[in-house]
């Protein structure tokens, strides 16, 4: 043996397998040194301060959760990280030396890739292509796919999953393309990665697979900073939680030391007794009728009825069926069989129009591409669906728009500067409630609301649920799908539960029903 090198490396050159455990090692002794430094970052927009005085630490190996309601700082920051925003004032600093992240490209090559909660992939293009676009090398004006395919696979490797390099993205699901926006970062040689709500549209088995390979990430030496509304993966994936409200930093401690209500408290800055706001429910009379409705293999004899007042949640994991029996309920699909009826009379539903006239509103789970549309002002975004009502001679009554729409800012408490203020410049718990001011300026009878609560921080979900509380108290028909089981449990009057397209359970005892019972309905 070497006497003059230490045991360590010793053993590192006889089992190379060790020699990334041994390194590890050494970091994790030597964490003394972060990884990533941010000190004292300011950030001004006109007429708003985004961040004040913000400092965080990520250290190798590290998962640092990184939460906050909406608003409270956490885009702008990431942004900064990604050299999408300089910030105003502080420094960041990579492995102790002060880096210039003044653009995408210099984020880059200090080393740090970020995982927007949108994707940046070109669909048309396969994984092996968006992993290396930007960066291709070959000879003689001739790209090598050969050795981009063999890289690709190693870092397909590398993350534990297995993707055919040569898959268009526009063909995978939003989990493969999730693991091919990792790669691309990877093969930039990203040691610090941030994750913007990486499951906020995965089902429960991708979240697992997805938390398998931020473990994998960890274990390879990366700081991996998470952000996620979900509270429960945040327990369980991070080692620290750092919190951000208002755009100052409040605290930054092991996960392990901050119990969930504690967490919420510093999220909100107010103590919530519960995260479910209690209720009464007054059920009237059934208002709403489905019987036997059938579409394809998507939706099978499906029937239900609501009545005023109650609050009814379709459940079951994703690919159930429950979109597919709304989307048939506000006419965006037609039945291939079966009847609607509301309040006795038979509705005949060829159009969302039709469905709207019948008094029928839909907040869609892609509030972004379907609820908004996010160029346009959330006045105008308001007025869309109430046009005949604010129109005279063909003109659009602008004053009466916007008197209208100023009661819901105020009487849904929507944070906006002004009315012209464009819909994607909003938080997305006030971005739900642009969508349901609309539905409620033309006083539907029933709502639909497809995860309502989708990427929206812990304090707007309070709000949310207890508008739904108080639409179902003035006698509406709420039908609520949600993929959250706390919510469905802590929310709904009852539960139905779909699974490949039937309605394959009925939970009238909400209150003693539990997760295990749904999700024994929803495999079934």
């Amino acid at each position: 043996m070497d006497s003059s090198r230490g045991p360590q490396a010793v053993l590192a050159d006889r089992y190379p397998g060790l020699a990334e455990l041994i390194f590890m090692g050494e970091r994790t002794e030597e964490k003394s040194g972060a990884l990533l430094e941010m000190r004292e970052i300011d950030k001004f927009f006109p007429g708003v301060q985004a961040l004040k005085g913000v400092n965080l630490d990520l250290y190798c190996g590290e998962v640092l959760a990184l939460l906050g309601e909406n608003g409270a700082g956490k885009s702008t920051l990431i942004k900064i990280l990604g050299g999408a925003h300089t910030p105003t004032g502080g420094a960041v600093l990579v492995e102790e030396r002060k880096v210039d992240l003044s653009t995408p490209n210099a984020s880059q090559a200090a080393g740090i890739g970020i995982i927007y909660q949108e994707f940046n992939l070109v669909p048309h293009l396969s994984a092996r292509e968006n992993i290396f676009l930007g960066q291709e090398r070959g000879r003689g004006g001739f790209i090598d796919a050969g050795e981009e395919r063999r890289k690709a696979l190693e870092l397909f490797g590398r993350l534990g999953t297995s993707i055919d390099p040569e898959q268009r993205c526009a063909e995978m699901t939003v989990a493969q393309q999730q693991v091919v926006e990792i790669a691309k970062a990877l093969s930039q040689n990203a040691r610090i990665l941030v994750m913007d709500e990486p499951s906020a549209t995965l089902t429960p088995k991708e979240v697992e697979r997805l938390l398998g390979i931020v473990r994998e990430l960890k274990a390879q030496g990366l700081g991996i900073i998470y952000i996620s509304h979900r509270l429960e993966e945040v327990y369980e994936i991070s080692d620290r939680i750092m919190v951000l409200r208002d755009g100052g930093h409040v605290a930054t401690k092991p996960t392990g030391e901050l119990g969930r209500e504690s967490l919420i408290e510093l999220m909100v800055g107010r103590k919530l007794e519960n995260e479910f706001p209690s209720h009464e429910s007054r059920i009237g009379d059934e208002r709403l009728e489905v019987r036997g409705l059938n579409r394809g293999s998507a939706v099978r004899d499906v029937s239900f009825s609501v009545r005023a007042g109650e609050i009814l949640a379709l459940t079951g994991l994703v690919g159930a069926g429950r979109t597919e029996t709304v989307r048939l309920l506000f006419g965006a699909d037609q039945p291939d069989s079966g009847s609607i009826s509301l309040d006795g009379e038979a509705l005949h539903l060829n159009h969302p129009r039709q469905a709207i006239q019948a008094g029928i509103g839909l907040l869609t789970e892609d509030r972004k591409g379907q609820g908004l549309v996010l160029m346009h002002s959330v006045r105008e975004n308001f007025g869309l669906p109430n046009m005949e009502e604010f129109s005279r001679w063909g003109m659009v009554d602008r004053k009466h728009e916007r008197t209208s729409f100023g009661k819901f800012v105020d009487s849904l408490r929507i944070k906006v500067p002004h009315q012209e203020e464009l819909a994607q410049n909003l938080s997305g718990g006030n971005q739900q409630k642009v969508v349901l001011a609309k539905w409620l300026q033309q006083n539907c009878e029933v709502i639909i609301f497809d995860e309502p609560t989708r990427g929206i921080d812990v304090g707007s979900k309070y709000e949310i649920y207890l508008l739904i509380q108080q639409l179902a108290a003035e006698g509406k028909v709420i039908i609520m799908i949600s993929s959250e089981l706390p919510e469905v449990l802590g929310l709904a009057d009852r539960v139905l539960v779909m699974h490949e397209g039937k309605i394959t359970g009925e939970i009238t005892d909400v209150r003693s029903a539990t997760q295990e019972d749904i999700m024994s309905l929803a495999v079934a």
